[in-house]
Formats: C-alpha cells, sequence, structure tokens
C-alpha cells in the first residue's frame, strides 16, 4: 500500500496591508470608504487565485476580510417613534459586515444616514475580523477552467478562505442570536456572508444578475402571467418605457427603452425560477419571478431575495375557491393564512400570527376596484376577504378528506394554494412587506373545474386582468415613503436598526 503524505500546514498568511478605521459623519462618505476596502481586497484574491492558477504555488494561503461598519451610543437617544428602523434599541456597541456595497450604495446611505441622524454619533468604518471567501470574491460571470485544480498542489481551501455553512445562518433574523456578553449587538439582518451566499444564488435560481432585481416583487405560480408581463413589459419598452428603463429577461438579457426587440435571443433552457425585471433609475421597478408550484421553491426563492432588502413582495397567482358563492374568476384578497406547508416550521412556529399590512391590503383592493371598474358593494360580487390555507400535498383530494376539510372549515379558509402563506410568512420573518391577490381558478369541493376550452378562455381573460391589478398595486405601492410602507408590525422586541 502506497504510504500517505500529508502536505506541511502553512504558516505564510499573505493579506493586504491594513486600513486604519475611520469614523464618518457623512453617509455617502462612509459609504465611499467601504467601497475602498471591499474592492482592494477582493481584487487582491482574485490577483491570488490568478497567479496561484498559473504558478501552483502552494507555500501560503491568501486571506483578505470584509468591511465593516460600527457605531457605539451611550444615550436612549430620543427618536422619531414613527420609523420602524434607522436606530438602535438601547446604549452600546453594534456592527455589521458589508458585501456589495456597489449594488447597496442608496441602501447604505439611507440607513447610515437615520443612525448619524437618530443618534448624533459617527459611523465607524473599518477592516473587520471576517475573511472573504474565495468564491464571494469572483466578478460577475468569472469563468475558471476545471484544469485549474489539477494543477494545485494542495486542497482550495489550504490556500483560501471559502464559504463557511457553520457561519452563513438567520439567526440575527430569526431573532434567535444570542451575542456573546461583550460582544457588539448586530446592527443588519444578515452578516455579508449570508448576502453573498444569497446573491449567488440568486443568478443560479433565476438566471439574472442580483443587480437588475427591483424593489417590489410579484411571485406567480403559472407562466401564463410572465407571459403576460413578458408582453406588457415590451410594450413598455417600444412605447419608450413609460417610466422604466430596461426590461430584463433570463440571461440578463436587455431590452432598453425605445426598442422594440432584445439585441439577443431569449435563453433556450430555462433556469429552476427564471426572473424578469422591468427596471427604474431609483430601483422601483417590478421585478416578477416565476416560482412554480409547491411551498419549497416559495421558501428558496425569498429566504434570498430577501437580502435585496426590497420594499414589498406580493403573490399573484391561482387557487382553489373553497365556497359554493366563489365563482372561477373570482379575486381573494388574503387577510390571513393556515400554515400547512411546513417548510417554514423551525424557523417560524406554526403558532406565530401573521398580521395583514394595511398600507398593501388598501393598494390591492384599490387596485381591484381601479381594473375591474367595480366599487363598494358591488366589487364584493368578484372578489372576497378571508383565509387562504397552503398546503405541501397537491394531492389532499386524494386521501380522506374528512380532516382537511373539517381544518378548512373551521378557519374559515376561503381559498386553498401551495405558496401564499409561505410567501407571507417569509416576508413577516425577514420583515418585507407582503401581500397576497389570488384568482380562482377550480372548486375542487365542489365538483367544480375547468374543461379545457373553458381552461383556454380562462386564462387568456383573467391573468391580463390579474396582472394589470398586481401592476397597479405595485405602482400605488411604490408611491409611498417607505417609512410609511415598511410596518412597525413587523419588528420584534429588539431589532436591528437597517430595514
Amino acid at each position: 500500500m502506497d504510504k500517505r503524505i500529508y502536505p506541511q500546514p502553512i504558516e505564510t498568511i499573505s493579506s493586504p496591508e491594513p486600513i486604519a478605521r475611520q469614523a464618518f459623519s457623512d453617509p455617502r462618505a462612509a459609504v465611499d470608504a467601504l467601497k475602498v476596502i471591499y474592492d482592494r481586497n477582493t481584487a487582491f484574491l482574485r490577483d491570488a487565485f490568478a497567479h496561484v492558477a498559473k504558478t501552483g504555488e502552494s507555500g501560503r494561503r491568501y486571506r483578505a476580510y470584509y468591511p465593516e461598519v460600527s457605531l457605539a451610543t451611550s444615550s436612549f437617544a430620543q427618536i422619531d417613534t414613527r420609523l420602524a428602523y434607522g436606530h438602535v434599541p438601547e446604549p452600546g456597541t453594534y456592527r455589521t459586515t458589508i458585501t456589495r456595497p456597489d449594488l447597496f450604495d442608496p441602501y447604505l446611505i439611507e440607513q447610515l444616514g437615520l443612525l448619524i441622524r437618530n443618534h448624533g454619533v459617527p459611523i465607524i468604518v473599518r477592516e473587520s475580523d471576517t475573511p472573504i471567501p474565495l468564491h464571494f470574491a469572483f466578478l460577475r460571470d468569472t469563468y475558471v477552467e476545471g484544469s485549474v485544480a489539477d494543477r494545485l498542489k494542495r486542497p482550495l481551501r489550504d490556500l483560501f478562505d471559502v464559504p463557511n455553512l457553520n457561519s452563513t445562518d438567520d439567526h440575527i433574523v430569526n431573532g434567535t442570536h444570542e451575542p456573546t456578553p461583550g460582544d457588539p449587538m448586530p446592527l443588519a439582518p444578515f452578516t455579508a456572508q449570508r448576502i453573498d451566499y444569497s446573491l449567488h444564488r440568486l443568478s443560479h435560481y433565476t438566471a439574472t444578475a442580483p443587480d437588475h432585481f427591483q424593489n417590489f416583487v410579484l411571485f406567480t405560480n403559472y407562466q401564463f402571467y410572465i407571459d403576460e408581463f413578458c408582453a406588457y413589459a415590451r410594450g413598455a419598452m417600444a412605447r419608450g418605457g413609460e417610466g422604466y428603463e430596461t426590461f430584463v429577461e433570463p440571461g440578463n438579457i436587455m431590452t432598453q427603452a425605445g426598442e422594440t426587440t432584445p439585441p439577443e435571443t431569449a435563453l433556450q433552457r430555462m433556469p429552476q425560477m427564471p426572473a424578469y425585471h422591468l427596471t427604474r433609475a431609483d430601483h422601483c421597478g417590478i421585478t416578477m419571478v416565476n416560482i412554480g408550484v409547491g411551498p419549497s421553491n416559495a421558501k428558496t426563492i425569498t429566504d434570498h431575495i430577501a437580502v435585496l432588502r426590497p420594499h414589498a413582495w406580493l403573490m399573484l397567482g391561482h387557487c382553489a375557491g373553497l365556497r359554493h358563492t366563489q365563482a372561477l374568476g373570482d379575486y381573494v384578497l388574503a387577510h390571513a393564512y393556515v400554515r400547512e406547508d411546513h417548510v417554514l416550521d423551525d424557523d417560524l412556529p406554526v403558532w406565530v400570527p401573521l398580521p395583514a399590512l394595511a398600507e398593501v391590503q388598501v393598494a390591492l383592493q384599490e387596485a381591484v376596484a381601479e381594473i375591474t371598474g367595480l366599487s363598494g358593494y358591488d366589487l364584493k360580487r368578484i372578489m372576497r376577504t378571508g383565509t387562504v390555507a397552503t398546503i405541501d400535498n397537491r394531492n389532499w383530494e386524494l386521501r380522506d378528506q374528512r380532516g382537511p376539510v373539517q381544518r378548512l372549515s373551521q378557519s374559515r379558509a376561503i381559498a386553498l394554494d401551495m405558496e401564499s402563506a409561505t410567501i407571507a410568512a417569509n416576508g413577516f420573518r425577514f420583515r418585507v412587506p407582503y401581500g397576497t391577490l389570488l384568482c380562482v381558478s377550480d372548486k375542487p369541493l365542489h365538483g367544480e373545474l375547468k374543461l379545457p376550452g373553458m381552461a383556454t378562455d380562462f386564462y387568456k381573460r383573467q391573468v391580463a386582468q390579474h396582472l394589470q391589478i398586481g401592476i397597479r398595486a405595485v405602482e400605488k405601492l411604490a408611491a409611498m415613503p417607505p417609512e410609511r410602507l415598511h410596518s412597525r408590525k413587523l419588528r420584534s422586541f429588539s431589532e436591528t436598526a437597517f430595514q
């Protein structure tokens, strides 16, 4: 048997020269300093990898660190109590690591500006003690030849830091983080490495770069809605944009305002959850994602979009109507949810209520009224507000129905689907305003199913109207000041300062 040879430990660690901590009372200057640290340190890792890949050198380890921001306050400051974010709950030291300050530029300026204004203390910028994983230092669309691994004499993780899943979690945003006594408290809901992990996952699942995602997100469980959204977006581009700048499709294929067709052909093979973006310069456009069917996808995509800190996300899709009085094509505005999806049970116990958010509910109801031309008592003919139940078994009808039907009746549920409660629950968990407007497409409890011809006509008629309602609701939400939209209902006892 061949004798196994173990490589000698690496004693030399190469890092960029340390950058001294800096104090800022100007949020713009603070974000610029974060960019300097981040850009220099990620470039260092990319250059080191290129050197190792070319030479095969393996005698040293390369390490660079995320930048971080922190503040310390000794006062119980009197802040504007209407604000849901922008302040720390009590005296102490708070900090967070930062990634992609270029992507989060306006967000960081707003958050840091509020802290400076509300507490009257400077923001401290410096290098953290959290290494940047090599994988997260690469630029977008970087391609590494497989042959590079053959030239390495040691495992990659011996030479560079790699993603550490032991410290990439949701303890902070879940409210289960317990800082060691004397350690700073978290300033933001996500750490830099947790954000980087999701940014890479977003590209994988949606085939679009995180840079294209907008602050208002529509989710759907049917391709029909995506087809209608594409037609709407291309029409807007052909008419000069109508307030939007670009339409981005999977593969980062872009149609600019004033163009009638994209310069590239569409992807031949779609990703798992394709995303489409109707963009504005202020990122307050619309992103639409086809999550497919089921709570697993709904959780997965919202886990990752949440790190972008959107202003709201809405679910538009089809559901089963559960009442005799409902007709195919009626709308359901969810004001409560029965959670039998189970994918979030470990993160958000089922006993946690999901409150309806007034700003979102009003926007959706007003949008239905404006698009349909109905109002007041007449609106009740086509829209019902009530409880939506979300389950994880698409074929629940094939089992003993007594249990599910009894629970649905006791909960006063008026509709059933497989995604809405998951999206709402993750909105609650991640402090992202949420809402649901569904369209009744069948009534399984009453034997009312669509025949093939009826189905085609139904989709043509209802999907277009339903999407118009969703877009109108988003426009109403986008017209609100963010501090009004981000409800205090979503904040727990001790919250991070960042929205």
